[in-house]
């Protein structure tokens, strides 16, 4: 009977696999924040990445105001569905939620045309 049961334990932990890792950034790397509606809130990084953040809950006074992270002496990362920042005027907290998956810059730039659709120089 003990086999039985360790061999049941043994396939749950199979079956639910690793617990999936949350997505984190280096504050160091940020180069702008925005948040238009309070519910998501756009990262552009150095290395030219867009991350788009959906925040847990509303943080309707993050449109108005900046903020500033809540973090432990020393650290500089930030990790989706775990990290607090404070809208600096209003002393409202908000949570990181979930990161949509990484939108990379363009290799090239767009290319411009002028009003006689001809290409413009780069």
């Amino acid at each position: 009977m003990k086999t039985f049961i360790t061999a049941l334990v043994l396939a749950g932990v199979a079956i639910a696999g690793p617990a999936s890792a949350r997505m984190c950034i280096d504050t160091r790397d940020i180069v702008s924040s925005k948040s238009d509606d309070g519910k998501v809130m756009v990262f552009e990084m150095k290395n030219g990445q867009t991350l788009v953040n959906r925040l847990r809950g509303q943080c309707p006074d993050l449109k108005y105001n900046g903020f500033v992270w809540q973090l432990r002496s020393g650290d500089t990362m930030v990790c989706e569905n775990a990290q607090s920042f404070q809208v600096i005027q209003s002393g409202q907290v908000c949570v990181l939620g979930a990161f949509d998956a990484p939108k990379q810059a363009m290799s090239k730039p767009p290319v411009v045309w002028d009003a006689n659709k001809v290409q413009a120089p780069r």
